[in-house]
């Protein structure tokens, strides 16, 4: 499969490259920053240059041509300020949506966030974040061209993956590796029977496969 990331060099997203091109995949992950090509190399990812927040719907449609699956990994990141969790979480997100759309990228996966709503309340940046998560991802529910999966992890550790998880609607609060958070995309991106699924994921006891079988199948 060739399969095109936005926010690439980010954490779950370089762990996400190294298992697709493992496997042998074609994987390109889409950064704005050029010095962040050679981690993406090294991940076995071709970098692709451009900016989510500043680019048309017809740039980042180009560089989705001919992908069978697309994962929109981006965000603003901590430290960032509220105006960019809109412009980034939000508005990028929902630009990718839009560019697969009119590429033809059916296969749609979303790395959101727990606790991710539109209507949630609060003045600090994180609620802001999980405000224009939330926004970003209705916007993907409503399209009717995309095949599309949300994942909704929990708190993000370095710790090593072991994985197990807990993959369900709705799981409670918890940790997870960013490890395992990848390890359970490769399979959402090979299970096209999550579509239309908002998941939350935490550290748990079912392996990787089974919970997105398991998920797959109720």
């Amino acid at each position: 499969m060739r399969i095109v990331i936005a926010g690439g060099h980010g954490q779950i997203a370089l762990r996400l490259e190294r298992l697709l091109a493992a496997r042998g995949d074609e994987v390109a992950g889409i950064i704005r920053k050029a010095e962040q090509g050679d981690d993406l190399r090294e991940a076995g990812a071709e970098p692709v240059l451009c900016d989510l927040e500043s680019a048309s719907v017809e740039e980042v449609a180009a560089h989705l041509q001919g992908a069978d699956a697309a994962v929109f990994a981006a965000g603003a990141g901590p430290g960032s300020g509220a105006g960019r969790k809109d412009t980034v979480d939000r508005d990028a997100a929902v630009l990718f949506a839009d560019a697969a759309e009119r590429a033809g990228v059916r296969r749609y996966v979303v790395v959101s966030s727990m606790g991710a709503d539109a209507a949630h309340t609060g003045d600090d940046v994180f609620d802001v974040y999980l405000r224009a998560k939330g926004a970003a991802d209705d916007a993907v529910r409503r399209r009717s061209g995309l095949d599309w999966t949300i994942l909704r992890p929990g708190s993000l550790t370095n710790d090593a993956g072991k994985g197990l998880v807990r993959l369900e609607a709705s799981t409670g609060r918890g940790a997870v590796p960013r490890d395992d958070v990848a390890a359970v995309l490769v399979e959402l991106l090979d299970t096209p029977a999550t579509t239309g699924l908002t998941l939350e994921l935490v550290s748990g006891s079912a392996p990787v496969s089974v919970a997105v079988k398991s998920i797959a199948g109720n």
